[in-house]
């Protein structure tokens, strides 16, 4: 299917299953039963928030079975399936079995874009295992910038479904996605995709690091423009190489070196394209100064290149993507700088949730008193803590898993000192910043950065952020 053409599909008397309750699940649900669709929605929980969300469904006459989304109901034609749900569960083993196609809700999207009769807006798509939501914001306020309508939507938190039935007509959406949204989107075909990065993460979901990158790779399928590169991370272009890409579309690379043809780069503090350029082997556009980032840390300074690629594929002028960077604000809890007390800065990044999206945050740093901890996902921390252990003044440790990095801390920087919070109540993390005070000196930045997911300890990673950001401010008002 190209990129530009509509899928059309007689939802009328079509009995289709939805696996899950939540942001996608009960969008997805509402769409299909619109449109004639005989709809189940299957859910694993049964508490009283999915007792109150079936409520309304029924209401609707679409038919809510709780507490079982391990069973296919019958006459299934097809699942639709919240992202998060994983591939070996039984109610899809049994669709594979009985030939029933699953789609997540990012293909019902792309399916049912251009559904309500305007014309579908082209998607630029980003995934990667960090920097997506940042890059698809940054990408977002550069689009604006130029006067186009947009949105930042996907994995962002804006539900894809709303933005393509709802009653705004957008000229391009800004998409971020997921590995596991990807999964299950066997037909999507944007008009650009950047790959940021690949590290391990999600390994437990998606069973080895070959089957994430490939999932990864999805995003490239069918791209008519440009497919960008991160030139640092060869696994991203071996990915460009991979795909199957409409006739002209082109390989893209950003890199904080100096770019080659073909590439965005910088060249002595300035963001310059070689790529949609006249003559690429000879010129260079100027496009913004790092200084226009914000913050301009290296991996951020990659993110606003890859969103630049995406502008500059879409056929944004050089000037925009200057004004779109400097309107640009970063989200809360990424590298937020929450305090400065007795010379030493305070930095909240609980976004940083695994070891990848760390190793960029002590990088921005030249000495650090490290916060970390939490639930590793499966991961091992020995490299990031030898790429680290020169910049570390000390470490707080906290969580579930914080014996982890404790172990690594002792194989690779043993010199360096560990405070080991025994505990994971969400008071722990006035305690650790009380600690990691003791430990910071003059010029130092106290770093919470956790390498870790948070759940053992709070609800999400803003929450864990929120927390940090709290013990630090009521520091702040005690020495003032």
């Amino acid at each position: 299917m190209g990129s530009q053409e509509v899928s059309t599909v007689d939802w009328q008397g079509k009995y289709v299953t939805v696996a899950g309750l939540g942001v996608s699940g009960i969008p997805a649900a509402r769409a299909l039963h619109e449109r004639g669709a005989l709809v189940t929605v299957v859910n694993d929980g049964d508490d009283e928030r999915a007792r109150a969300q079936a409520a309304e469904l029924e209401a609707l006459g679409i038919a809510v079975r709780l507490g079982d989304g391990a069973t296919l109901p019958p006459s299934t034609e097809l699942v639709v399936t919240a992202p998060g749900w994983q591939p070996d569960k039984p109610l899809f083993l049994a669709a594979a079995e009985a030939g029933v196609p699953v789609w997540g809700d990012v293909e019902l999207a792309w399916r049912l874009r251009g559904d309500n009769g305007r014309k579908a807006a082209p998607w630029l798509a980003v995934t990667g295992t960090n920097g997506k939501t940042t890059t698809v914001r940054m990408l977002a306020s550069i689009l604006e910038a130029v006067g186009l309508r947009t949105a930042a939507v996907g994995n962002i938190g804006v539900s894809l479904l709303d933005a393509v039935l709802g009653d705004t007509e957008y000229d391009v959406l800004a998409v971020e996605l997921s590995s596991y949204q990807l999964h299950w989107a066997p037909s999507l075909r944007a008009h650009s995709a950047a790959v940021l990065n690949l590290a391990p993460d999600h390994l437990d979901w998606h069973g080895s690091m070959e089957a994430y990158a490939a999932d990864k790779g999805r995003v490239y399928e069918g791209n008519t423009v440009a497919c960008v590169y991160n030139v640092a991370d060869p696994a991203t272009e071996d990915l460009v190489r991979e795909a199957d890409v409409e006739e002209g579309c082109r390989a893209i690379g950003f890199t904080l070196g100096a770019p080659g043809p073909s590439q965005l780069g910088v060249v002595d503090g300035i963001l310059v394209d070689r790529a949609f350029v006249a003559n690429r082997q000879k010129q260079a556009q100027e496009l913004a100064e790092v200084s226009d980032v914000d913050p301009p840390a290296p991996h951020n300074i990659a993110n606003a290149l890859a969103a630049a690629a995406l502008a500059r594929a879409f056929g944004v002028e050089p000037a925009a993507v200057r004004d779109g960077l400097r309107a640009f604000r970063p989200d809360a809890h990424r590298i937020e700088h929450v305090a400065d007390i007795g010379e030493v800065a305070y930095v909240d990044d609980s976004k940083a949730t695994n070891t990848h999206a760390t190793e960029a945050s002590l990088a921005a740093y030249d000495s650090i008193v490290w916060i970390a901890g939490g639930l590793a996902k499966g991961a091992t921390f020995d490299e990031l803590v030898i790429g680290a252990a020169k910049r570390l003044r000390g470490v707080v440790l906290m969580g579930a898993d914080r014996a982890l990095i404790h172990e690594a801390l002792t194989r690779h920087a043993p010199e360096v000192p560990v405070v080991d919070l025994d505990r994971t109540d969400t008071g722990a993390m006035s305690e650790a910043v009380a600690r990691a005070a003791e430990l910071a000196r003059p010029g130092d930045t106290v770093l919470l950065a956790p390498a870790c997911a948070s759940m053992d300890m709070f609800t999400n990673y803003n929450k864990r952020g929120e927390a940090f950001a709290d013990a630090v401010r009521a520091r702040a008002d005690e020495s003032a």
